[in-house]
């Protein structure tokens, strides 16, 4: 779903920023100034991009905490410094990450090719609803991004534009184990129930063949930073009490009072809860990550 004007504004409130280097042999690897600057948005973006950009690339991933909302971060002077010297910028797009275009803007950078995820996902809102704009959680859609990627990479190194596309290349590859994960959940339990927090996962749980039946006005006010009224948070715990869904995907990222209670409601009910995030977890890539979170879903459902 899209962002609110509250919630982009509150993606302006605390900081944090993280230089991702591409690893390799120093004594191999170029030199610093020559290496094709990159700034993504978050760090999920920017550890697609530094596996396809390898040893010739620096990123700066701007949002790289964990352990924070990534709703809660203010673009600091280090970031748009940053921006300012891009050859290539990721972001989200869809409300998620306005601050970055704005700061672009500031910057004075206008040659930069910018890669915007929802504008290369072709997604858009459904008919009388809301665009869901976690597109990282939609696999045909990054395959999509590491093309777009290494075609940037290419056009601001085009010695290296081969390495970037074999790079890409074997990342998609690496993203056809995932889907055939989701492939096997449809099979084995397609139509089954399950509640959710926020919109985060729903393009893996939908790709899985599952049936979100949250109240859509609660899902909205969480994501919104807003609260849910009685009447509906009765009938969101109402899921679980009753045992009409099968597992509760908690986003672990924002966290409340109200979705507390949900997953308090759950695991009292024996419903498994499985967690998610909006950002990558410490000490795992991209791709470890979500397989991590589709066998977490899985073994759920299994049980």
């Amino acid at each position: 779903m899209s962002t609110s004007p509250s919630r982009r504004t509150a993606l302006l409130v605390g900081v944090s920023v993280a230089l991702l280097a591409g690893c390799g042999n120093s004594s191999a690897a170029p030199a610093a100034s020559s290496k094709v600057a990159v700034v993504a948005s978050t760090n999920v973006y920017g550890d697609i991009v530094s596996r396809i950009g390898g040893d010739t690339i620096s990123v700066t991933s701007v949002i790289s905490d964990p352990d924070q909302d990534p709703h809660s971060y203010e673009a600091s002077t280090q970031n748009q410094l940053a921006l300012s010297k891009a050859k290539v910028v990721v972001e989200n797009g869809g409300g998620y990450d306005d601050f970055v275009d704005r700061m672009l803007t500031s910057s004075g950078n206008s040659s930069a090719e910018v890669i915007n995820a929802v504008n290369v996902s072709g997604k858009t809102a459904p008919k009388r609803g809301e665009l869901n704009e976690h597109v990282w959680y939609d696999f045909p859609t990054v395959a999509k991004i590491a093309d777009r990627i290494a075609a940037a990479l290419g056009k601001a190194d085009p010695a290296h534009a081969a390495a970037y596309t074999k790079n890409a290349d074997a990342f998609k590859t690496d993203l056809k184990p995932l889907e055939a994960k989701e492939a096997q959940i449809k099979k084995e339990h397609g139509g089954a129930a399950i509640a959710i927090t926020e919109p985060v996962p729903l393009y893996m749980t939908g790709a899985s063949g599952l049936v979100d039946k949250t109240p859509a006005e609660f899902s909205e006010a969480i994501e919104e930073g807003d609260d849910v009224s009685p009447k509906v948070l009765q009938e969101t715990l109402a899921l679980f009490t009753d045992k009409q869904v099968e597992a509760l995907v908690y986003n672990a990222q924002t966290s409340g009072p109200q979705t507390e209670k949900s997953e308090q409601a759950a695991k009292a009910a024996g419903i498994p809860v499985v967690p998610v995030t909006e950002t990558l977890p410490s000490g795992k890539d991209y791709l470890a990550w979500m397989t991590g979170n589709v066998d977490a879903l899985a073994n759920a459902l299994a049980k």
